[in-house]
């Protein structure tokens, strides 16, 4: 049998470790608890149900614990599923390092540390320039091995770093073609845009939402944190470009019905939720079709409607 989670196929029986990388409780309609999983190994994950649940079990089976389980691999609404047989937490698992079981980036960590750090270092406006900085020197271990999300687009270590440097490389491309934008402010905003994730998250392999997360959200986060950086950097707090960065973050979703405080009111900010969104998307349908032979489609994606995509024999 082929390792990892992602290559067992429907009637595959699996017996292992994975880890749970999210857990939320459910009610069945005649009221017995239940828990939702998602299960990853460093190949990919899958969900699981786990019924009839205790108390205990809740309290135990949570978000960055390892497992050891038996299941078979059954077919769910068009996606793959665990159908679980025994699922406990043995000795075994309780040794075994969460981040062992976490996709981690196609990118070297190095890498992504240097084209992070040149596009500062020929950043010209100083006072941009040295705010971003100041992140970079400030949170330098977590950020660059932190998760962009919880599941559904660069779910994986280092995934924040490496959004943020694929996000910079179409930046600088669009930069070619509109001239008129402000690079420093739009790649400031790339850098910058989702470092809250940093605060929201427990951990990096543990992306349950800290107190912080739940009440305040990565977005106000970092944009108060803008502002803290700035005057300690003795910035004027009446300072234009603090203003256009914060403004950059709390506008990059779009949309308040998507997470967003305000709505773009500059060029950059505009693109720079065009871009977040181009990358989250196409990491999402990438990731799906890695998993899809050729001439089939993928598992229906909830941040992409529920639909399926075809991957070509050509």
């Amino acid at each position: 049998m082929a390792q990892g989670i992602t290559n067992y196929n429907v009637g595959d029986t699996f017996e292992g470790f994975l880890l749970i990388k999210n857990a939320t409780k459910g009610t069945t309609s005649g009221g017995s608890p239940f828990l939702n999983l998602q299960l990853s190994d460093a190949t990919g994950s899958i969900d699981a149900k786990f019924w009839n649940v205790t108390d205990n079990d809740i309290a135990n089976y949570t978000n960055g614990a390892v497992v050891e389980l038996k299941a078979t691999i059954i077919d769910f609404r068009g996606s793959r599923q665990l159908q679980l047989q025994q699922i406990f937490i043995s000795d075994a698992a309780k040794e075994m390092p969460a981040g062992d079981f976490m996709e981690k980036a196609p990118v070297s960590e190095a890498e992504l540390r240097e084209e992070i750090d040149q596009t500062i270092f020929h950043m010209k406006n100083e006072t941009i320039r040295s705010i971003t900085r100041s992140f970079v020197e400030r949170y330098n271990q977590e950020f660059f091995v932190y998760p962009a999300a919880a599941t559904i687009h660069h779910a994986f270590i280092s995934g924040l770093a490496y959004h943020t440097v694929t996000m910079l490389r179409i930046a600088k491309s669009l930069s070619e073609i509109y001239p008129g934008l402000n690079k420093d402010l739009l790649y400031a905003g790339v850098i910058l845009h989702d470092w809250g994730k940093i605060h929201e998250f427990v951990s990096e392999t543990d992306t349950t939402r800290s107190r912080d997360g739940n009440l305040l959200g990565h977005i106000p986060i970092m944009a108060a944190e803008i502002k803290e950086v700035a005057n300690n950097l003795g910035i004027d707090k009446d300072c234009e470009e603090v203003t256009l960065l914060q403004h950059l973050v709390l506008s990059h979703h779009g949309k308040p019905e998507w997470g967003s405080a305000r709505t773009p009111l500059l060029q950059e900010a505009e693109l720079l939720h065009m871009i977040d969104n181009i990358d989250a998307k196409m990491n999402t349908v990438s990731k799906a079709l890695e998993n899809t032979k050729a001439g089939e489609f993928t598992e229906k994606m909830f941040s992409l409607n529920n639909r399926s995509f075809y991957k070509p024999l050509c």
